[in-house]
């Protein structure tokens, strides 16, 4: 039973680990992972660039049952976590199934059934390389892998062809417009006048990169705001007392009433992500004096906007500090009551050097003047009469999805089209999408985990395409542009219930006791609770559980578990509560 995998990053190798896994006489699968580039790890090794690391925690991060060492650090470098797959692929004998250097250029139906799928293989030849057409026939499942970061979206501003026309006075530095998937290293942005236009983790990383590789200017430019929340909860003071933060926040968010057993009204509206915003932004108002995000004092989403059930949350917080300077103000009283700290290493020098906010840019003039709109945000006035003429711009401003190797007579789907579970379209069970959506806080590879888990038991006749609504999508107006958002826990629970691997907290007790029960409760939305029980259950798991994810409970002490795990739980379950004992008066009127 062919299947062919489009994508040898971590979606499409959990895929294809995951198939094999549940191979059997019956559904006797047999992958094959097609990748264009010369070297697995899709986006984390060819979009990478110097002093990049993984915002998201090799806690929720890693596969269910393949770990990193619990003396190893919470936050990956992009290295690391390329070297992390490649020991995945030989763990579970994946590499045989690999085929690098090999790009898909048409997927078509085949009549009769199934789907043909032809691919460009690049091969050394006497003299140079040279290009050989193979096909697939007979391919029973097309599991599409390629990556939401894959193809660059550049938009188009007027008179950007203006700041290639610049030189510097002594003609020495050369003007630079290019992505961000193009930067490498800081001595791409020594000495010169930097604009990064988009504000997400790659652009604020770029942003801090370039301070510290000495750019004589540094201006990001932002569309709408942002949210910032560290990847880390760092230290903070109360009454001149200092607490010890070093927490990865992605793995603060509890199972229990949040996740886990939620009644279906309270998940059809959001109340639970509203009144997590609610509490989180009034702790950041006494800890930092800002409600707009941790210590974020510039770039503030507009009210409607702001909150988990509405973007993803920007985890990368070095260049904070510099944006800051010119807003941050606190008086010493209420800096003394209670106080955020920013590590050491993200501060900014004795001298005064600021990154500067800025709008989008509406054009440049022949001069390479840049012209911001004006608008009532505290950066847009700033900058209005601000003279920036950069000579290196760069596009941090995201990726596009594209398909060109899906036959277009085959009435194949997208991943926005994708309606049942955002993995496949309802009545093609046989193409899946694996990795196209984005968590507001948490990680695609253990998502993709969760997805490859669901479509295999869906080929396999063991669920039905299920049709009860979703209530894991992130909140977007029809306009948006990105609408493949989703919050972490919720969309995995939602996958686990229809597959059957949510446990259940009394099953869960009397297979594992009371220490896995305890985890699951107060832990995060790991990938490995939902292999305790049910048709994916992994016998590693419950060490797995009671040894590194309840270190992770642990790690957050007495107080930090009675704040961010007991009394959500005790809030979340009696809104759910009111809403079951409500449901159930309503169904005793309508009685007969």
């Amino acid at each position: 039973m062919k299947v062919v995998i489009i994508g040898a990053g971590p979606s499409g190798l959990v895929v294809c680990k995951t198939l094999l896994a549940a191979s059997s006489p019956e559904f006797p699968f047999d992958p094959v992972i097609l990748e264009q580039e010369d070297d697995i790890g899709g986006t984390f090794n060819y979009r990478s660039y110097e002093n990049a690391t993984l915002v998201s925690s090799k806690q929720l991060t890693s596969f269910s049952d393949f770990r990193l060492p619990l003396d190893h650090t919470d936050h990956l470098s992009l290295e690391e976590y390329v070297e992390y797959l490649r020991a995945y692929a030989r763990h579970f004998g994946l590499e045989d199934r690999i085929r690098l250097r090999c790009k898909v250029t048409n997927v078509r139906r085949r009549a009769g059934g199934g789907h043909v799928v032809e691919y460009v293989r690049q091969q050394r030849g006497l003299t140079d390389w040279e290009h050989v057409s193979e096909v697939v026939d007979n391919v029973a499942y097309v599991a599409v892998c390629s990556g939401l970061h894959t193809i660059p979206a550049t938009p188009d501003i007027p008179g950007v062809h203006h700041i290639l026309e610049r030189k510097s006075h002594d003609g020495s530095m050369q003007p630079q417009i290019y992505h961000s998937s193009e930067y490498k290293s800081r001595s791409q942005l020594a000495n010169r006048r930097v604009m990064i236009l988009g504000t997400g983790e790659t652009g604020m990383d770029l942003a801090y990169e370039s301070v510290k590789a000495g750019a004589k200017e540094v201006v990001l430019c932002t569309r709408a705001g942002f949210l910032s929340i560290p990847k880390v909860l760092n230290d903070f003071s109360i009454l001149g007392y200092k607490f010890e933060g070093n927490l990865p926040i992605d793995g603060l968010i509890t199972n229990l009433f949040e996740t886990a057993y939620v009644h279906p009204w309270v998940a059809a509206s959001h109340l639970r992500w509203f009144v997590s915003d609610f509490v989180i932004k009034r702790l950041l108002w006494v800890l930092t004096g800002t409600q707009a995000g941790c210590n974020q004092w510039v770039g503030e989403l507009e009210p409607d906007r702001l909150g988990r059930a509405y973007v993803f949350m920007n985890k990368s917080q070095k260049a904070m500090p510099y944006l800051n300077r010119p807003y941050r103000h606190r008086s010493a009283l209420l800096e003394f009551m209670s106080r955020y700290h920013d590590p050491e290493e993200d501060m900014p020098p004795a001298t005064d050097f600021t990154v500067d906010l800025a709008p989008f840019p509406e054009a440049f003039l022949p001069s390479g003047r840049a012209v911001f709109p004006l608008n009532h945000r505290k950066e847009s006035k700033r900058m209005a009469a601000r003279d920036i003429r950069p000579d290196t711009l760069i596009f941090a401003t995201g990726y596009k999805q594209e398909f060109p190797f899906l036959d277009p007579q085959g009435g194949y789907a997208t991943p926005s089209e994708a309606d049942v579970r955002n993995v496949i379209r309802r009545g093609d069970q046989s193409v899946a999408f694996i990795g196209f959506v984005r968590p507001g806080v948490g990680a695609i590879p253990p998502i993709s985990e969760m997805q490859a888990l669901w479509w295999t038991a869906l080929i396999k006749g063991q669920i039905t395409p299920p049709t009860s609504p979703p209530h894991y999508h992130l909140l977007v107006k029809e306009t948006a542009r990105i609408k493949y958002g989703v919050d972490h826990g919720a969309y995995m629970s939602t996958l686990a219930k229809d597959i059957g691997a949510a446990p259940g907290l009394w099953e869960l007790w009397r297979e594992h006791g009371f220490h896995v029960l305890l985890c699951y409760c107060f832990g995060a939305a790991f990938t490995t609770f939902y292999r305790l029980l049910g048709p994916f259950r992994s016998e590693s798991a419950p060490a797995i559980v009671k040894g590194e994810l309840w270190e992770t409970v642990l790690r957050r002490g007495i107080l930090g578990n009675i704040f961010m795990g007991l009394i959500p739980m005790v809030t979340y379950g009696v809104i759910n509560l009111m809403a079951l004992v409500l449901e159930t008066a309503l169904n005793m009127v309508k009685a007969p």
